[in-house]
């Protein structure tokens, strides 16, 4: 099921990253196809559940994306497989460089540590809204 122009403004929403320059450069990544997967520290909590759809906004904070989470998993920082890495969509797309950026990102957000659990989620891209959807 795939969420309609009309339901999408109803749908809990978040950027990715932690800032506008970071949301911006991951949202094109979703947007291009190449970010299918994400993941956040445990700490955090969990954000999403399987099917639950979220609209992606931009970093000036305008809905651009719906999205619906085909998995989610725990996973620890050290045990990320590259496969998940470059499902990502980020950097060079292999493993030394997401590990690399993500223990920058953790670091700057609550603290990095090898063994810290992630939750590790896959998802879909359902539909884009706002500026650049098909009018």
């Amino acid at each position: 099921m795939t969420a309609s122009p009309q339901d999408w403004r109803s749908l809990e929403s978040f950027a990715f990253g932690d800032s506008p320059e970071m949301a911006d450069r991951l949202l094109a990544f979703v947007l291009s196809g190449t970010k299918t997967a994400t993941c956040w520290s445990i700490r955090d909590g969990q954000q999403t559940e399987v099917g639950k759809q979220m609209v992606v906004k931009d970093g000036a904070g305008r809905p651009r994306a719906v999205l619906e989470t085909l998995s989610l998993e725990q996973v620890r920082f050290s045990d990320v497989s590259w496969d998940f890495a470059h499902a990502e969509g980020e950097g060079d797309r292999d493993l030394e460089d997401w590990r690399a950026g993500h223990r920058g990102y953790f670091a700057r957000n609550g603290g990095y540590d090898p063994d810290m659990m992630l939750w590790c989620e896959r998802f879909r891209l359902l539909q884009i809204v706002g500026e650049g959807a098909e009018r």
